[in-house]
């Protein structure tokens, strides 16, 4: 079976394909010649991951998905949420992070999570998995593993950040992790 996952980037596709079985292929925008930029304009990370799934759907593929994510802060009304990525007004990881610490300092509570969610359209029907990986905002950043938020967010029961976490613990905890693998268990039920 072939899987079109929304996604221009060889690594990443690279790297969920080693969590696929052998008997599926994933495919990536790319190699759908698929070229048009998918604005992400919903309020949800739900409603941006099937957003990217249905403009791919038009092209007539039958089976694709895609994810959204992002860091909800519970102090800051789950902000940035949604606009992670673009939360500072640019795509840059440290002017979204210096912007973060600065809304969080003198803020005590400094719960947030990740969340990452999968839409799948498989079989003419959507199909959501959602990962989460809670933890808190660090006061100053640290560690230069990872990208986005990493430096600044420590997972539960760790007293480090993402960023200066291995690459194998960090995929373990990961909130892509969770939510890629419930994914992948339907499919092998359902496939």
């Amino acid at each position: 079976m072939k899987l079109v996952f929304a996604t221009h980037n060889q690594n990443k596709l690279t790297e969920v394909a080693k969590m696929f079985p052998n008997d599926i292929e994933l495919l990536s925008l790319s190699q759908i010649d698929f070229n048009k930029d998918i604005p992400e304009t919903e309020l949800t990370l739900k409603g941006n991951a099937q957003l990217k799934v249905d403009a791919i759907r038009e092209t007539g593929v039958l089976n694709c998905f895609s994810d959204d994510s992002g860091l909800f802060v519970n102090a800051l009304n789950g902000e940035p949420g949604v606009f992670s990525a673009r939360y500072s007004g640019k795509r840059h990881s440290d002017t979204n992070n210096d912007l973060l610490l600065r809304n969080m300092q003198n803020i005590k509570s400094r719960s947030a999570c990740y969340k990452s969610v999968f839409c799948l359209f498989f079989r003419g029907q959507h199909y959501f998995f959602e990962g989460r990986l809670n933890g808190k905002i660090a006061h100053e950043a640290k560690g230069s593993n990872g990208f986005g938020y990493d430096p600044i967010f420590v997972p539960d029961g760790y007293t480090s950040t993402l960023g200066e976490l291995s690459e194998v613990i960090k995929l373990e905890l990961s909130h892509r992790t969770k939510a890629l693998n419930k994914m992948i268990e339907f499919i092998a039920l359902n496939g």
